[in-house]
């Protein structure tokens, strides 16, 4: 009977050569003939502190090889894998708690005593620590730990990770992502950006989201490429590295900072086979200016939480600026009205999608999934996009009002809840607008109690420890009222319209 486990997809990868880098890091090199020895440490661990198939380990810690390998480890004893944004606050981890309901949290060193208190809250049996460079208590637990020789038999809808995504009510919600669902999108997306042997990849993302985790690391490792493992984007390691590496991915801003940089130059690129943007829209102006600095078409695709990567700009082909391309091998798009039905080509409608790559549903939460898909099976993205004839997809706007800042999705709905529990506000509207930096700014439009002195600093100071980083405003203004129409509905196109110039 052959495993579906992704981690068996892996290890049939892994280069013949012992001495082959996956990870080369801060601390040192990684091996791949490391990896088996080292996950299966972990996966003897994990399986000691009575972690089983089907438990959730909820993971909120600093990029590092050893949360690589646990992140592998956790595949290899079929525990459902949870990463967690390190910007979320202890108020937002209990949540996740709550929700998961975990078996084992490893979190950072500084954050294990605020952990370990909402831990026995929610009866969570396990706490352990691990800090940037591969140490903590997860570290001391291993080295007594004995090897866990196996990888654990999976089906192919089995969930292998469970990533977060806000809702616009300010409820997360836990896209259940099998093993099918990435070795899919894994196979064809290295099939699809064709590559080869030699390729090593320049990874600046963080690996608790689909870009970094899944999208950078699985290609990697199917291809048994180097990767070339920086702790987060700098742009002095980035130019050191370039000539070093084939491939970079990338959020928009990685390339933005690369063109304000003067050194930067088309030598600095001449062993580069690929640029990868996404998680934020690329602006035309920003690919346009690439190509003429560095000689190369930033290829740019289209993901998400629930779905992996969707589309994608050609390898070979017309690579457009301000589209996403066509839909992956095996995964089917349509544009379609509020009722599911299939309108025009180059109509503004719904993106719909269905493909292996597709989640599986929401955790504990059948009738959100149930909503969030047509009874012919097609989920439905919340993203207006156009579809030309060719099939070539551009994505317009977002239904729902998500604003997508540095590559992180912000539901304007939850950071509103936050603003309205102030004394002093009286309504918030919070929406995106064009940002050169981050694609869209998180900006705050708020409407203070009579005779409410609350300033701007006053809102930051409350929501320091409410929302994220990346969900906090960058400018908020003050207003008199809000803008509505008949229905009293607050028009925030009206609101992107006004203030759609004040990071320019």
């Amino acid at each position: 009977m052959s495993n579906s486990n992704i981690y068996e997809l892996f290890h049939s990868k892994f280069p013949s050569d012992p001495e082959a880098v996956f990870l080369e890091h801060e601390q040192g090199n990684l091996l791949y003939s490391q990896i088996e020895t080292e996950t299966g440490k972990l996966a003897g661990l994990l399986k000691q502190l009575g972690v089983k198939k089907g438990d959730r380990v909820i993971v909120q810690v600093e990029k590092s090889a050893e949360a690589v390998l646990l992140y592998l480890a956790c595949l290899r004893v079929a525990a459902i894998f949870i990463p967690l944004n390190t910007a979320y606050t202890a108020e937002e981890v209990k949540y996740f708690m709550d929700d998961a309901k975990p078996h084992l949290i490893v979190c950072r060193p500084q954050d294990h005593d605020t952990i370990m208190a909402s831990a026995k809250e929610f009866n969570v049996p396990h706490v352990l620590t691990l800090d940037e460079t591969g140490k903590g208590s997860l570290a001391e637990a291993k080295g007594g730990a004995s090897i866990a020789a196996d990888t654990e038999h999976c089906e192919s809808d089995d969930i292998a990770c469970i990533l977060y995504t806000s809702g616009t009510t300010g409820r997360p919600k836990g896209a259940m992502l099998s093993h099918d669902n990435l070795s899919s999108n894994a196979n064809v997306l290295h099939s699809y950006w064709h590559w080869e042997d030699g390729d090593v990849l320049l990874h600046a993302l963080p690996i608790f989201h689909v870009h970094g985790l899944f999208v950078a690391l699985h290609c990697a490792l199917l291809n048994g490429s180097k990767v070339i493992f920086l702790s987060k984007f700098s742009l002095p390691a980035i130019k050191e590295n370039l000539p070093r590496s084939t491939v970079m991915m990338g959020v928009p801003t990685f390339y933005v900072r690369l063109l304000e940089d003067p050194e930067f130059t088309t030598d600095m690129c001449k062993n580069m086979r690929l640029f990868i943007a996404g998680s934020a829209p690329l602006l035309s102006e920003t690919f346009k200016e690439f190509e003429n600095i560095s000689g190369h078409k930033i290829l740019e695709r289209y993901g998400m939480t629930e779905a992996g990567m969707i589309t994608s700009n050609p390898y070979d082909g017309d690579r457009v600026p301000s589209t996403v391309g066509y839909p992956l091998p095996g995964v089917t798009g349509r544009i379609a009205d509020d009722k599911g039905n299939e309108i025009e080509r180059g109509e503004v409608g719904i993106l719909e999608i269905k493909g292996p790559n597709v989640f599986q549903g929401y955790w504990c939460m059948p009738e959100k999934t149930a909503e969030e898909f047509r009874d012919d099976g097609f989920f439905i993205t919340g993203d207006m996009a156009t579809m030309d004839d060719d099939g070539r997809i551009s994505i317009v706007g977002r239904a729902k009002d998500l604003v997508i800042s540095g590559g992180y999705n912000v539901y304007p709905k939850e950071v509103e809840n936050a603003i309205d529990e102030m004394e002093g506000v009286k309504e918030s509207a919070v929406i995106g607008v064009p940002h050169p930096d981050f694609g869209e700014g998180v900006t705050a439009i708020i409407i203070k109690e009579n005779h409410s002195n609350i300033t701007e600093e006053d809102i930051m100071t409350f929501l320091k420890e409410k929302v994220a980083r990346f969900k906090q405003p960058n400018k908020i203004f003050f207003l008199d009222e809000l803008p509505r129409n008949t229905m009293g509905k607050v028009q925030k196109k009206a609101l992107r319209d006004t203030y759609q110039s004040i990071y320019q």
